[in-house]
């Protein structure tokens, strides 16, 4: 089990030092990188490896699965994306015609850990509209500025759409 959670911690390792490649991409003088960038990175993605061995040795390595990174890009790319588009429209809209009627609204998802209510929370502030103000750590419920209430006690599938169940596949 610790030999699963050091290949995890070093495969974060690279990846972070990857992505961090690929934002600094042609910051050198003659090459793509200039030696000093090369250093920060390699400093820099050691400590997140570093910092996320000793989480992972606290916790499971359910997102360690290949399968749940695919289907987090599978949601971002797709309800996600989609979602986004629609509500730019409708706030465009509310703007334009002046129908807006604000309010927080208490949701309470069925999502168990951390990590799910905070993809869910993040989702749900990414989209226009829509702002997660706080969440209640003992029932997992979640306050949310909703741009438009239409019923009092709204349920998750209403201000989030399908969020949730694409949450609970990755997250839980």
């Amino acid at each position: 089990m610790l030999m699963n959670r050091v290949l995890a911690a070093t495969l974060t390792v690279f990846l972070c030092f990857f992505v961090y490649l690929l934002f600094t991409t042609a910051s050198g003088a003659y090459i793509l990188w200039s030696l000093d960038e090369l250093i920060a990175g390699i400093i820099l993605a050691t400590i997140i490896g570093l910092v996320s061995f000793k989480r992972l040795v606290k916790r499971d390595l359910r997102m360690a699965n290949p399968l749940r990174w695919i289907l987090a890009l599978a949601y971002f790319l797709g309800p996600f994306l989609f979602s986004m588009a629609k509500a730019n429209l409708d706030v465009a809209y509310r703007v334009i015609t002046g129908k807006i009627k604000p309010g927080i609204v208490k949701i309470s998802p069925d999502l168990k850990t951390d990590l799910g209510i905070t993809l869910f929370a993040n989702s749900i502030t990414l989209t226009p509209g829509t702002l997660s103000v706080d969440v209640d750590e003992e029932t997992n419920e979640l306050y949310v500025h909703w741009i438009n209430v239409k019923e009092l006690h709204p349920t998750s599938q209403q201000v989030a759409g399908s969020f949730e169940k694409w949450v609970r596949r990755i997250a839980e």
